[in-house]
């Protein structure tokens, strides 16, 4: 039987693509994995943010179309670039054990975030972490970057930056570990939901490929993120607001931190629950719950008033 993976055609989505081709292989030897690569929208355009041109969905259409249309059988994605509803004909049957979940600082002169200069320029595309860089350090200048992780690097240089922010995940999945400066802590920089995790979505009446797709699946990774999911779904998170949220098993208990900030830091609300993890869900609820009574809710009307 031969499966065809669509796979955003990027270096880094390639690389983590064929990790769980190559785990399917695994399990699967009479089976043929074989990566279709394409380019979305999200990739083609790189000179404007992605608040500007419709959200992270970009980084997915095109793959989830082809989904649809038969001519793959499963798409992974980076699960924090999939929204936080995705349509009725797709399910998202399994995520491999998620890698480090982390943002890193990659620095020009190697220092850390707190050695960095006052009025240092570091470059993000993400509002998540330039929030949380500008709550904790507001004397920075945060810099819009766009582009697959190689060009981000590039642009360290070539824009004239003292650092830049990137996940720890894409780096690790590169074999690229060197290249960072200081792996943040979370009570700086809270990863986005999803952070480090894959996506394998199907069709959802696809069967036999689910049962495929499932023998993969890391259950502590799947039920992590059921409560990341859940917490950005309630506050109806998108890439236009600073949202941030990381669950973490203790043994059979879920721990479920999360976040929402003001564009320029000055208002970061934060809370954590904890639970079972067969509640993951409610979990997530829970959590987004307590930060609308904190003032999330006012912050979030702000943002999209703005916007």
């Amino acid at each position: 039987m031969e499966i065809s993976i669509g796979t955003r055609k990027s270096q880094l989505a390639i690389a983590q693509s064929q990790l769980v081709a190559d785990e399917l292989k695994n399990n699967f030897p009479d089976y043929q994995f074989n990566l279709k690569k394409m380019s979305t929208k999200g990739d083609r355009i790189t000179d404007r943010a992605l608040i500007d041109i419709g959200g992270k969905g970009l980084f997915i259409k095109e793959i989830e179309l082809a989904l649809l249309k038969g001519n793959i059988d499963l798409a992974i994605h980076s699960l924090k670039d999939v929204p936080s509803q995705i349509a009725d004909q797709f399910e998202i049957v399994a995520t491999p054990k998620r890698a480090n979940p982390l943002d890193v600082l990659i620095s020009k002169e190697d220092q850390t975030l707190d050695q960095l200069a006052k009025g240092a320029k570091i470059g993000t595309g993400s509002l998540r972490r330039r929030a949380q860089l500008l709550n904790y350090r507001p004397d920075l200048e945060v810099v819009a970057i766009r582009g697959n992780i190689d060009t981000r690097i590039k642009k360290l240089s070539s824009e004239d930056l003292d650092g830049i922010i990137l996940a720890a995940a894409g780096l690790e999945r590169m074999g690229w570990e060197d290249k960072i400066t200081q792996y943040l802590d979370p009570e700086i920089s809270l990863p986005a939901v999803g952070q480090g995790a894959l996506a394998l979505e199907v069709k959802r009446d696809n069967y036999s490929i689910k049962e495929v797709i499932k023998k993969i699946n890391d259950r502590d990774t799947f039920d992590a993120i059921r409560a990341e999911r859940a917490f950005l779904g309630y506050l109806e998170g998108s890439c236009k607001v600073p949202i941030g949220a990381y669950a973490d098993l203790e043994g059979d208990s879920l721990v479920v931190d999360g976040m929402v900030a003001s564009v320029d830091g000055s208002r970061l609300l934060r809370a954590k629950v904890r639970g079972l993890r067969s509640e993951a869900k409610e979990l997530g609820v829970k959590l987004a719950k307590e930060l609308v009574e904190q003032g999330a809710s006012e912050i979030l009307a702000e943002i999209k008033g703005a916007g």
